[in-house]
């Protein structure tokens, strides 16, 4: 089969130092940017994260701090990987909670503006996880009826990604989803807006999920002592929470949210 584009979708998937989107730093990158006309494009770059990578991440990865002693620093490929992505919707295993939130940290902290505007996210993850809920491994002999050969390298693992979607398009193809308001709908299609309406969670404000949006379209904390409570509200109650924030270990793509949320707040209070 192949994908119904109109843009190119890039499939990539992140090896890191650690889990923490604002704390930690990717140490391996793999992106397969498939066209509309079929054809594919991959590049996989091992990257110098300019911090330790834990021994017990190591033992996962295989990726250790002498293996990337020589590589390049995010910041000196930025500019160029932006160049390569382009335009192009963003898809993965599981990467609307970890792999786009620091790929977009990492941009951010090359000093690069990552534009997200009418991108579409693709979460393969969360489609397996719906109509069937297991892991990566488990898909590929779910959907591929193969082994998974090569976990955890970012090759490997992207290219994984890819065939079970494929697969995924195929067996759920005309297949029925009920949500859990009970409205009936047949999610997957060979179309990367449906797919990424499906498999997005609309809820979240920021990547990281720290805000969502309650029944009317404001935005609430989802943590800490103000879970539940209107985001605007609280800087106006409690304005040190808001400096707590900007100070504090929260991903910058949280951050530059809460800018805005809170601009937004003094130009209505001030009339501007």
């Amino acid at each position: 089969m192949k994908l119904n584009l109109t843009r190119p979708v890039i499939f990539f998937d992140l090896e890191a130092t650690g889990t923490n989107v604002a704390a930690d730093r990717i140490v391996e990158i793999c992106v397969l940017k498939i066209n509309p006309d079929g054809t594919e494009e991959i590049r996989t770059r091992r990257i110098n994260p300019t911090i330790p990578i834990p021994p017990e991440v190591t033992k996962i990865h295989g990726i250790s701090d002498e293996d990337v002693k020589d590589e390049p620093t995010f910041k000196s490929i930025a500019r160029g990987l932006l160049d390569f992505i382009g335009n192009a919707d963003l898809a993965g295993y599981n990467s609307n909670k970890f792999d786009v939130p620091m790929l977009i940290e990492e941009f951010y902290r090359a000093g690069i503006e990552f534009p997200m505007e009418n991108r579409s996210l693709i979460d393969i993850q969360n489609i397996f996880h719906q109509m069937e809920q297991r892991t990566l491994v488990a898909a590929v002999k779910f959907y591929c009826n193969r082994e998974h050969i090569g976990a955890h390298g970012a090759e490997a693992d992207v290219r994984a990604t890819y065939d079970v979607l494929l697969a995924q398009l195929e067996k759920y193809k005309d297949v029925q989803f009920t949500d859990k308001e009970g409205r009936i709908s047949v999610p997957i299609v060979n179309d990367m807006q449906s797919l990424s309406t499906f498999t997005t969670n609309k809820d979240w404000v920021d990547f990281a999920g720290r805000m969502v949006y309650d029944k009317d379209g404001k935005e609430l904390f989802n943590f800490g002592k103000h879970k539940g409570k209107r985001v605007e509200d609280v800087f106006r109650t409690e304005p040190s929470y808001y400096d707590w924030i900007m100070n504090g270990d929260f991903a910058l793509s949280t951050k530059r949210t809460i800018e805005k949320i809170k601009l937004r707040g003094l130009q209505s209070r001030f009339g501007k």
